[in-house]
């Protein structure tokens, strides 16, 4: 069986006008997004007080430098291109037009904006040897990176909810999964993670900051920012670490519940063969939850447990670089429908490329 259930007799045509409207959205989005990384330093008044951060990054040795570039710049590379093909794949096939591979390509979509958020700017510090971002840049970064982090844990609790209808209510799936609600639940799960940045920053812009500005990461982690406040920080801290704990234990839940309860359906199947089927087709999405909280996890507990900025830039590579790289292999190599449809698009493209470069020589 393939990895995901395709239901049929689904209004494709409508679905796919809803998938255009939201990928119009998150055009958008990447638009400002581009605006932000770009931005110049701006005239302030005296009550902010706030001058450029500098961001530390990894190491001071220089002979370190190119090794990080290049590994660095390989994994976005890998990251950008392996989305983007998940995602002409299933625009491309009109059989994979259906509510997983839709969430599954906002997913993609959302892992390639949340490592254009942080990594480019890194890559271009390591090749400038500048360490300074401004401090529109600064707000800039933390705000997609909460914004498109938020979209990913509610995407995949979306998705785990999709396979829950799938398996536990098969007959009604097509008419509970409607384009219309599938494009709810993805607008409603954006509208989330911008309001979980408004809540967590709001607070931030009444803060003055101390003359030292250096951040010991390879972006503007919110937490390390307030370090550097002067001012009372108690409200910030606690307004910060409720609103991720609801927006990180509130998504989980969910996924827990409906995971609790396709189960249960998988323990009344009579057949193993049947078990496994119906099993199978929840793998991928099991393994890249498992990766994404287990590195989010990770992240909060280095720096918890520890002072040493050295183990939570290693946690945060694999939370914010790693893992976005690896979604695309976890659901392409075991989803024959998918594969199939990259086969179809890479025998489409490779033809047209060697045509056109012919042509030019």
């Amino acid at each position: 069986m393939n990895d995901f259930m395709n239901p049929l007799h689904l209004d494709q045509g409508n679905f796919h006008h809803s998938g255009e409207c939201l990928f119009g959205v998150n055009l958008v989005l990447l638009f400002f997004l581009v605006l932000g990384q770009s931005s110049r330093p701006m005239e302030r008044g005296n009550q902010t007080g706030v001058g450029n951060f500098l961001l530390l990054g990894f190491t001071e040795e220089l002979d370190l430098q190119p090794f990080f570039f290049g590994l660095f710049l390989s994994t976005y590379l890998v990251t950008v291109l392996g989305n983007m093909l998940i995602i002409l794949a299933i625009c491309s096939d009109s059989h994979l037009h259906t509510p997983m591979y839709f969430f599954l390509s906002n997913l993609s979509f959302a892992d390639i904006c949340f490592t254009f958020t942080t990594v480019p700017k890194m890559l271009l510090n390591i090749q400038t040897q500048s360490k300074v971002i401004t401090y529109e840049g600064c707000l800039s970064q933390i705000f997609f990176f909460i914004v498109f982090g938020c979209l990913d844990n509610l995407l995949l609790t979306v998705m785990a909810y999709d396979r829950f209808v799938a398996i536990c209510h098969p007959l009604h799936y097509t008419v509970i999964m409607n384009p219309q609600l599938c494009g709810l639940l993805a607008l409603e799960s954006l509208c989330i993670g911008v309001m979980g940045f408004l809540i967590k920053t709001l607070t931030l812009l009444r803060l003055s900051f101390c003359t030292n500005m250096e951040i010991p990461h390879f972006f503007c982690d919110l937490p390390e920012v307030l370090k550097l406040a002067c001012s009372d920080t108690l409200i910030n801290s606690i307004v910060v670490y409720f609103v991720t704990i609801v927006l990180g234990l509130v998504p989980l839940s969910g996924i827990l519940f409906s995971y609790s309860q396709i189960f249960s359906s998988i323990l009344r199947i009579s057949s193993a063969r049947g078990k496994y089927k119906a099993f199978s087709t929840c793998g991928s999405h099991l393994s890249v939850v498992s990766l994404f909280y287990g590195t989010g996890l990770g992240v909060y507990l280095s720096s918890a447990v520890t002072s040493s900025s050295r183990m939570s830039l290693v946690a945060s590579v694999m939370y914010t670089i790693v893992t976005p790289m690896l979604n695309p292999f976890i659901y392409s190599l075991r989803n024959r429908d998918m594969k199939g449809a990259l086969g179809t698009l890479l025998r489409r493209v490779v033809p047209l490329s060697v045509g056109t470069i012919t042509g030019l020589s």
